[in-house]
């Protein structure tokens, strides 16, 4: 079962969550998104735990948690959808503009 874990304070590690959430079972992956450029936290992070009822009980005792002063999100990820990419930049401004 993938979990999606948001409202992350930025000093959250992986080795942070994988401990919160092995208190409700075994944990495959943790992982703390984090911005490709400064590679500082982005906030959020998700959890893959091997048995649902184990990740069902999880969430229901993690959501609201306080972790390290903040109260995490926690529920089942959602898997990515393909979002419509538009053309950039917005539109026109109408009348030519030299």
């Amino acid at each position: 079962m993938n979990i999606y874990v948001g409202n992350l304070s930025f000093s959250v590690t992986e080795t942070d969550l994988r401990e919160a959430f092995q208190a409700y079972g075994a944990v495959d992956k943790a992982a703390v998104i984090s911005d490709k450029a400064t590679g500082q936290s982005r906030g959020f992070g998700f959890v893959e735990m091997p048995n649902k009822e184990e990740g069902l009980k999880a969430i229901s005792a993690l959501n609201g948690r306080d972790i390290k002063g903040r109260a995490i999100k926690v529920n089942e990820a959602q898997p990515k959808t393909d979002r419509p990419r538009t053309g950039g930049f917005g539109g026109g401004g109408g009348r030519n503009r030299y």
